[in-house]
C-alpha cells in the first residue's frame, strides 16, 4: 500500500486529488495539509510513502516546504501545480532543486474531458516515485561539500567530427540535465536536442529554470530553426521532434511511439539517419525504454552513444534497455557525461 499526503491550500483540489487516489487499491491517503507547516508536521507524525505537493500556499510556499522537508525528514515530493502561471511553474521547478523529484499539472474539473488523462498520469506518477530512494538536502545555510574530482576520459577515445548532441531524459531527467549544463564551460561551442518526458504545460518553465540555473541558452524551437552553437533545444508539447541533415528542427504528428509524443525514438532515428556519424546521443534516466533501440541505431551509423550510469539515475529504465542492447559506448555519471561532451565541444 503506497501512503499518500497531500498538500494542497484548495479544498476543491485535496477533493479531486483524494478522489482519484482512493479509487486505486494499491494507494491510500493518510493525510490532507492546506499549508507548508502543516505538511512538514504531517510528514513527521504520519511518515507517508509520498507527498503532492503544490506551489502557492499561504505561510510556507511550496518550494520553502519541500526544502524544510528534504533537509530534515526526506519523502518523495512530486509537485502538481497549475499551468496557467509561468511565475508558478518555474517556482515548481526551483522545488524540484530543492529536492521534489517531478512537476505535474493540477488535474481540471472533473467533467473535463481531460480529466481522465490527468488523473491517470498522476496515479501512475505516485506508484513509480514513491519507489525512488531520496536522500537528506543539505541546507543551503552550511558550507558546501568541496566536489570530488573525477577522471577526464582521454581525449584519443573520443575524438569525433560531431555536430550535434541529442539527449532523451524521463523520471529525474530535469535534475541530470541541469547537472551536466552545470559542469559544461561558457564557450561550449555544439548545440543540443532535447526530448525531456513531462506533463504537458511544463516545457518552457523547464527552459527558463535551465537558464536561469545553469547560464547556459535554451529554447522551445519553431519548425525548420537551424540549430545554433551552444544552445539547448527542447522539444515541445505534443510533437515529435527530429533534425534535418542541414541541422534544422523537423515536427512530426505522427502516432505515438512508447506512448509518448514527443519521444527520444524519433529524435535519435532522425538524427542517426540523417547525420550519421556526427552525432552523439545521450540517454539518461527514465521509466520505459524509449531511445533505447534508436540509441543502437546511433552507435551502428559510427556516432557517439553514452548512457547514465545505473548508480546516477532515478530510474535506470530507458539506460538499462539500452545497456541490454549494447548501444552504449560509455555508462557515465552525469558529471562525467559533462567531461566527454566538453571534449567533443573542443574538438568541433
Amino acid at each position: 500500500m503506497i501512503r499518500v499526503l497531500l498538500v494542497d491550500d484548495s479544498e476543491v483540489t485535496l477533493q479531486v486529488l483524494q478522489r482519484i487516489f482512493e479509487k486505486e487499491p494499491d494507494i491510500m491517503v493518510i493525510g490532507r495539509a492546506k499549508n507548508g507547516n502543516e505538511a512538514i508536521n504531517l510528514t513527521s507524525r504520519l511518515t507517508p510513502d509520498i507527498i503532492t505537493m503544490d506551489i502557492n500556499m499561504p505561510g510556507l510556499d511550496g518550494f520553502v516546504t519541500t526544502r524544510k522537508i528534504m533537509e530534515n525528514t526526506p519523502v518523495p515530493i512530486i509537485i502538481v501545480s497549475g499551468i496557467d502561471d509561468l511565475d508558478e511553474i518555474r517556482a515548481s521547478f526551483h522545488a524540484v532543486e530543492a529536492g521534489a523529484l517531478a512537476v505535474y499539472r493540477k488535474p481540471p474539473a472533473i467533467d473535463d474531458p481531460a480529466f481522465e488523462d490527468a488523473a491517470a498520469e498522476l496515479i501512475l506518477a505516485i506508484r513509480t516515485y514513491s519507489e525512488v530512494k531520496v536522500i537528506k538536502r543539505r541546507s543551503r545555510h552550511l558550507p558546501p561539500k568541496i566536489p570530488s574530482t573525477e577522471p577526464v576520459l582521454p581525449p584519443e577515445k573520443i575524438s569525433k567530427d560531431i555536430r550535434v548532441i541529442v539527449l532523451g531524459a524521463s523520471t529525474g531527467g530535469p535534475q541530470v540535465v541541469q547537472e551536466i549544463l552545470m559542469n559544461l564551460p561558457s564557450d561550449f561551442s555544439l548545440p543540443m536536442v532535447l526530448v525531456q518526458h513531462m506533463s504537458p504545460g511544463f516545457i518552457e518553465g523547464l527552459g527558463l529554470w535551465l537558464f536561469e540555473s545553469t547560464g547556459f541558452k535554451t529554447c522551445i524551437p519553431s519548425e525548420g530553426d537551424h540549430l545554433m552553437p551552444g544552445v539547448l533545444y527542447i522539444a515541445p508539447d505534443g510533437k515529435h521532434t527530429g533534425i534535418t541533415e542541414d541541422l534544422r528542427i523537423i515536427f512530426s504528428n505522427d502516432n505515438p511511439e512508447h506512448n509518448l509524443r514527443p519521444s527520444v525514438s524519433y529524435l535519435f532515428r532522425t538524427a542517426a539517419l540523417n547525420i550519421g556519424n556526427r552525432v552523439a546521443g545521450v540517454l539518461l534516466t527514465g521509466m520505459g525504454r524509449d531511445g533505447a533501440d534508436e540509441l543502437l541505431l546511433i552507435r551502428q551509423k559510427g556516432g557517439l552513444t553514452i548512457i547514465q550510469d545505473r548508480e546516477s539515475s532515478f530510474v535506470y529504465g530507458m539506460p538499462g534497455a539500452a545497456e541490454s542492447l549494447s548501444a552504449a559506448m560509455y555508462s557515465l555519471s552525469p558529471k562525467r557525461i559533462s567531461s566527454i561532451l566538453t571534449s567533443l565541444s573542443e574538438g568541433s
